[in-house]
């Protein structure tokens, strides 16, 4: 896996390896409103993901996650440290919790 120093480097580096659709986070899927659909679960995998972290505000953590759909689909999601929040289903939060990757 590569390592890149600023958000914007890894997303213009993962958009030119076929990773162009942006993916944003239901509380039960993954949409994807260039193509109007809804990708659920086990319907993607997490190809690769990066952490970034503010330097002076917590609250600029992300994780820029990687996918691809079964649909062939590519794309990337962000998201701020907390894929764990309460809205999202069991299914969801397993699906893009980083453990030991």
């Amino acid at each position: 896996m590569k390592t890149y120093d600023t958000l914007t480097e890894a997303l213009a580096d993962l958009q030119e390896r076929g990773y162009n659709e942006d993916f944003n986070l239901t509380e039960q899927c993954l949409f994807c409103k260039g193509h109007d659909l809804e990708i659920h679960p086990e319907d993607f995998e997490v190809d690769e993901f990066y952490r970034f972290e503010g330097e002076t505000d917590p609250g600029d953590n992300m994780v820029l996650y990687a996918i691809s759909a079964n649909t062939g689909l590519k794309g990337t999601l962000l998201d701020a440290y907390g894929v764990y929040a309460e809205s999202l289903t069991p299914l969801m939060v397993e699906k893009l919790t980083i453990k030991g990757r």
